[in-house]
């Protein structure tokens, strides 16, 4: 079950929803309104995450012994 980030254009605020289903109705929880917008959401990656986990090879090269150190992602 994601969650959605919404803005509504009767308030202008922004919040977050837990939508089960697609076709699920959206209120603003400030005014109520059921005129809201989907946002496009980003996502965070960590740094750690981003090379691998700290561990092996960050993805962007072959693992080899001792993991990714030589490529340029370092």
């Amino acid at each position: 079950m994601p969650i959605y980030e919404f803005h509504c254009q009767a308030c202008a605020r922004d919040f977050e929803e837990l939508v089960r289903r697609r076709d699920e109705k959206v209120a603003c929880p400030a005014c109520g309104s059921s005129r809201v917008k989907k946002l496009l959401s980003g996502f965070a990656v960590t740094g750690e995450a981003r090379q691998g986990g700290g561990g092996g090879s960050c993805g962007h090269c072959k693992p080899k012994a001792g993991g990714c150190k030589g490529c340029s992602c370092h």
